[in-house]
C-alpha cells in the first residue's frame, strides 16, 4: 500500500460532499429559507486567489438570492435592508468564528426617498408624480444620473465571536468613507449599452478596504453576477429523471460508447444557464486571516434577521416594518450540497440556524446517509437489467460511513485539517497550497491532480456535483489515482461499493474558463434585455 501523503489525503476530502446532483449548491434548500429568497445563500467559495500577482490573497464569495431571471423587473433583486449578511472564518479549529465580515444594506431613492418625479398634465391641472422604474434613462460608468434606486452597504470586521467580539467599521479607501455602493442590476442593453459597458460600470464598485492590523489592503465587491453553478436541476428533482452515468466513452467524446442510455455532457443540461445571483466577494491577505493556526482556515456564510418584525399597515418605501430583538440566523452555507441532500427534511431548518460547533447533532445523516439508498431504489433494477447483472445493492455497505464522517466533520491532517480538530461542517482551505492558474485548473480539483481545488476549498469552476455523486456512491472504497498511481486510501474496501468506479454525472459540465480570471472572478451577469 502507498504511504499517505498530503496529496493523497486531499483526495479523501472529496467525501465531504455526500450528495448527488442538486438544485444548485444551496438554492431553496430548506423549507423556511425558501420563504426568504433575499436571505438564501446559494453558493459559497473559498480559494487561494489565482489572479496574476495575487498569490498572497484568499478570496471568499457568498452568493445570495437564487434563480434570478435577468428580466425580473421592475424591482429586480435588492438585498434585505433589515438583514445582516456575514462571512465567517475559523482559523484555530474550535468551530467558532475568529473573524467575521458583516454586511448591512440600505436602499434609497433620490429626492429624500421620493424618487424621480415628473410633472404630468396641462397647465392648470398638473401633478408631480413619482415614476415606477428603477432608472429613467441610460446608465454608464461615471454617469448614473438616471438611476432611480440605489443600494449602499456598510462592512464591519468582528474579531472574535460575532455576537461578543470587537467590531470595527471598515472604510473604502476610494472615498475614505464607511459607505460602499452596489451597482444597479443588469436591467438590459438599452439601459447600459452592452455587456462590455455594463462590466465597465460594475467594475467601479470594486473597492480597496483597509483591514485593522493588516499591512495589505483587502478588496470587496457586492453586486449581480452570472450564476456560476451548473446543474441538471429539473430532472434531478424529478426522481433523477435521467441515467446519471456518462454515456460516452469519455466526457464530450460524442461516441455513445459509455453506459447504455447514460447522459452525455452538454450545456443544454444546465438549468441555471439563464440565471443570475447576487455576490458578496471579499479578497483578503492570507497573513491577516490565518491567525496562529496551521494556515488552514474554515469558513462559512450566514444571513440573520432581528427576531421580531412588526409590519407597518401603512407601509412606505423607507418604513414598511419595525424590527427588533436579537439577531437570529436563518441561513447558513459552508460546503456545497449539504442541506439539500444530506440533511433530512425535518432538520433542514435546524441546520440553517445552527452553528458549526453544534454539528454533532447531524452525525447520523453522515454515518448512515439516505441518498445512496434512494439511488439504489431508483436504479438498481434498471442497472441489473441493462448489464445482465445481479447486484444486491448499488449503495455502499460500509456502516458507519467512517470515510464520510472523517471528511465531513474533521478534515485530514496535512491537507485541510486545522491545528485543533473540532467536528464541524465548514469549507476548509489550506492557504499554504499555491493557487493554480485559471487555464491549468481541473474541474475535478484534487481528484483531477489539482491540489488547489475542491475539496481543498472550492473555486467557481470546480465540478462539485460530479465529484460528490461519485464519492457518495463509493469511489473512495476503490483505489484512487494519485499522481498517476492507484492508491488504496484504506477508508473502505472495493467490496463495500459495487458501483464505486462508475463515472456518475448529471451531464452539466463546468470549468474555470467559464469564469473571469480576475477579482471578483464570477462572470458579468446576463442582461434583462438585449
Amino acid at each position: 500500500m502507498k504511504a499517505f501523503t498530503p496529496s493523497i489525503l486531499a483526495v479523501m476530502v472529496c467525501s465531504t460532499f455526500i450528495s448527488a446532483p442538486s438544485e444548485a449548491s444551496s438554492h431553496r434548500e430548506a423549507p423556511n429559507i425558501s420563504r426568504f429568497p433575499t436571505l438564501d445563500s446559494t453558493d459559497f467559495y473559498t480559494f487561494n486567489s489565482y489572479e496574476q500577482g495575487r498569490g498572497d490573497y484568499v478570496t471568499l464569495i457568498a452568493n445570495y438570492i437564487p434563480l434570478q431571471d435577468a428580466y425580473g423587473g421592475p424591482n429586480y433583486f435588492a438585498m434585505d435592508p433589515d438583514a445582516t449578511y456575514s462571512i465567517h472564518i475559523d482559523n484555530d479549529g474550535d468551530a467558532i468564528e475568529d473573524i467575521t465580515f458583516a454586511f448591512n444594506f440600505e436602499s434609497m431613492l433620490p429626492n429624500d426617498n421620493q424618487g424621480v418625479q415628473l410633472t404630468v398634465g396641462p397647465e392648470g391641472n398638473q401633478r408631480t408624480v413619482s415614476v415606477p422604474l428603477k432608472n429613467v434613462g441610460g446608465v454608464s460608468a461615471g454617469n448614473d444620473a438616471a438611476v432611480n434606486f440605489s443600494e449602499s452597504y456598510s462592512m464591519t470586521m468582528i474579531s472574535g465571536p460575532q455576537r461578543t467580539g470587537t467590531a470595527t467599521t471598515l472604510n473604502n479607501t476610494t472615498t475614505n468613507s464607511s459607505v460602499f455602493s452596489k451597482p444597479l442590476d443588469y436591467v438590459g442593453d438599452k439601459t447600459f449599452g452592452s455587456m462590455t459597458e455594463y462590466k465597465a460600470y460594475a467594475d467601479q464598485f470594486v473597492y480597496q478596504v483597509a483591514i485593522p492590523n493588516c499591512e495589505g489592503m483587502a478588496r470587496v465587491f457586492v453586486g449581480q453576477r452570472k450564476d456560476p453553478f451548473v446543474v441538471n436541476l429539473g430532472k434531478t428533482f424529478d426522481l433523477v429523471n435521467y441515467v446519471p452515468v456518462e454515456g460516452d466513452s469519455s466526457p464530450g467524446a460524442g461516441d455513445g460508447e459509455g453506459f447504455p442510455g447514460g447522459i452525455t455532457q452538454s450545456a443544454d443540461n444546465d438549468d441555471l444557464a439563464d440565471k443570475n445571483v447576487t455576490s458578496i466577494a471579499v479578497e483578503v491577505p492570507k497573513a491577516c486571516i490565518v491567525g496562529d493556526g496551521n494556515q488552514v482556515i474554515g469558513s462559512w456564510t450566514t444571513a440573520s434577521l432581528p427576531q421580531a418584525r412588526v409590519l407597518n399597515p401603512n407601509a412606505k418605501f423607507a418604513n414598511n416594518a419595525v424590527n427588533g430583538g436579537a439577531l437570529t440566523q436563518v441561513s447558513r452555507l459552508g460546503n456545497p450540497l449539504v442541506n439539500e441532500l444530506v440533511i433530512g427534511i425535518k432538520d433542514k431548518d435546524t441546520f440553517s440556524t445552527s452553528h458549526p460547533k453544534n454539528d454533532g447533532q447531524f452525525l447520523d445523516y453522515v454515518s448512515h446517509p439516505s441518498l445512496p439508498e434512494l439511488l439504489n431504489i431508483l436504479f438498481k433494477d434498471a442497472v441489473n437489467t441493462t448489464l445482465g447483472a445481479n447486484l444486491e445493492t448499488l449503495a455502499p455497505t460500509n456502516f458507519p460511513r467512517t470515510d464520510l464522517i472523517t471528511a465531513f466533520l474533521t478534515g485530514f491532517a496535512g491537507v485541510n485539517q486545522q491545528a485543533t480538530v473540532t467536528p464541524s461542517e465548514m469549507l476548509r482551505l489550506n492557504t499554504a497550497i499555491a493557487a493554480t492558474a485559471q487555464t491549468d485548473q481541473s474541474a475535478f480539483g484534487v481528484a483531477g491532480n489539482d491540489l488547489a481545488g475542491f475539496p481543498n476549498g472550492r473555486r467557481p469552476g470546480d465540478d462539485v456535483v460530479d465529484i460528490a455523486l461519485r464519492v457518495v456512491m463509493g469511489r473512495l472504497c476503490h483505489p484512487i489515482p494519485v499522481a498517476g498511481t492507484d492508491t488504496d486510501l484504506e477508508l473502505c474496501s472495493p467490496e463495500d461499493a459495487n458501483v464505486g468506479t462508475v463515472p456518475f454525472t448529471d451531464g452539466a459540465p463546468v470549468n474555470a474558463l467559464m469564469m473571469d480570471a480576475t477579482f471578483p472572478y464570477l462572470a458579468t451577469p446576463l442582461a434583462g434585455s438585449k
